[in-house]
């Protein structure tokens, strides 16, 4: 498409080139983008889906699509109204699967000459679905927008998830308790990505977890992890969680070290739930150094993978649960190489009965834990696949909680990323 704002050409930047030859001083990509941010302002929340979809039809797309995962990562669900197409979709054997999981655009040609793109719609580094879309042909420039569409189709449902419950109804394939809904509302962002770190997490089961959390932050080059496991089960355990992570989070926002974190957290839940307790992993790895600090209040110890083996498990002096007033905790350092993988998880992974009374065990998720790290995955695909498998080697069984958070150091950051602003963007076109 040919694009002037005074008689110049410049590349096209669209779907279509519909326009070739008539002068505007918007580009296709232009004017797809912009009227999204113009307009997504003055509909009500819950028809943003259907905008994405007029919207991609005027620029040259068609069947457009827009999935969503579900709660417990199996299925991708769609969104429903005028203008979008789109039946569930299993992650692990579908092509919008297949751009979810691997985090990359798919093209599948089809019989007329069109191009079916499925893209992954990244909220940051977490994944929120697919966006698909029908072209008729396929070049650099469609690619390219059709990134960014997804990218700000991303950024459009986050946003207008906080004001309509329409996004979380797609997600809630199956009946939702009371406690479990308290956990979705406190948890972060499922994944997170940077240069430095990869981490992800996973609650199970899903729609019914009591107890079980987790929750990070990235800060300067200090990273944050922490997961939880109340006492009980039900709502009294969700709330006893979230009144933890509040505390995690009020010391963690004060700077607290490790050291004067774990007595503040015991002494909010000794004074809120006399006689109850929780256990927990608090950890902090700093990028630059590759060291990993963790205190462990009453969890199996973390696993250490390391290209794609289990070498160990971090060890050490067990603390006291939180809530039983015991002081200052036992803090622990292990030295991690770029590329080393830990993961935190809850009792509730490895104590499981299987059929007969034998324990799942920690051999059987060691076993695990090596099958699903060595496709070379992210870290949020990695525990998806992790916790799926677990699911099915115990047939289902699910008596207790069951959390897993997997971080990775990826390298320390270079001299030249270290406190500097970030660049401006070079003009293109």
């Amino acid at each position: 498409m040919k694009v002037t704002a005074s008689e110049e050409t410049k590349p096209r930047a669209g779907f279509t080139d519909r326009d070739e030859g008539r002068p505007t001083a918007e580009s296709v990509g232009e004017r797809l983008l912009g009227a999204l941010l113009d307009r997504v302002h003055l509909i009500a929340p819950r028809l943003a889906g259907q905008l994405i979809a007029q919207e991609a039809r005027t620029a040259g797309a068609t069947d457009v699509s827009i999935h969503l995962q579900d709660l417990a990562q199996l299925t991708l669900r769609p969104l429903t109204g005028p203008g979008l197409v789109g039946d569930p979709l299993p992650i692990a054997d579908s092509l919008a699967g297949q751009a979810f999981s691997s985090e990359q655009s798919v093209e599948e040609p089809l019989p007329d000459g069109s191009v079916r793109l499925h893209l992954p719609m990244l909220d940051g580094s977490d994944r929120l679905g697919v966006l698909g879309l029908t072209l008729p042909r396929l070049d650099d420039h469609d690619r390219q927008l059709a990134q960014r569409l997804a990218g700000l189709v991303a950024d459009m449902i986050v946003t207008n998830d906080n004001y309509t419950d329409a996004f979380f109804r797609v997600r809630t394939v199956g009946p939702l308790t009371l406690s479990a809904h308290m956990q979705w509302q406190t948890l972060p962002p499922l994944s997170m990505i940077t240069p430095d770190v990869d981490l992800g997490g996973i609650l199970e089961p899903a729609y019914e977890v009591g107890g079980d959390s987790f929750d990070y932050a990235f800060n300067d080059h200090v990273l944050h992890v922490a997961v939880f496991d109340a006492m009980g089960h039900g709502l009294e355990a969700a709330t006893m969680a979230t009144v933890i992570i509040a505390a995690y989070r009020h010391g963690r926002l004060a700077g607290l070290p490790l050291t004067e974190l774990y007595p503040a957290m015991d002494a909010a839940v000794a004074t809120s739930f006399p006689g109850r307790f929780a256990t927990a992993q608090l950890g902090r790895l700093d990028t630059e150094t590759g060291v990993l600090s963790w205190v462990n209040a009453g969890h199996p110890p973390a696993m250490w993978v390391r290209g794609s083996r289990v070498i160990g498990e971090l060890t050490g002096p067990v603390s006291r649960p939180v809530g039983f007033g015991t002081g200052t905790p036992v803090v622990q350092t292990a030295q991690l190489e770029p590329g080393d993988r830990v993961l935190f998880f809850t009792d509730g992974v490895v104590e499981e009965r299987l059929t007969g009374g034998e324990q799942f065990g920690e051999e059987r998720l060691r076993d695990l834990i090596e099958q699903t790290t060595a496709a070379d995955l992210t870290c949020a695909e990695s525990v998806r696949r992790l916790s799926h498998a677990l699911m099915a080697a115990r047939s289902g069984r699910t008596s207790d909680d069951a959390s897993l958070l997997l971080l990775e150091w990826k390298r320390p950051p270079r001299e030249d990323e270290l406190d500097r602003d970030i660049p401006e963007a070079t003009p293109t076109g």
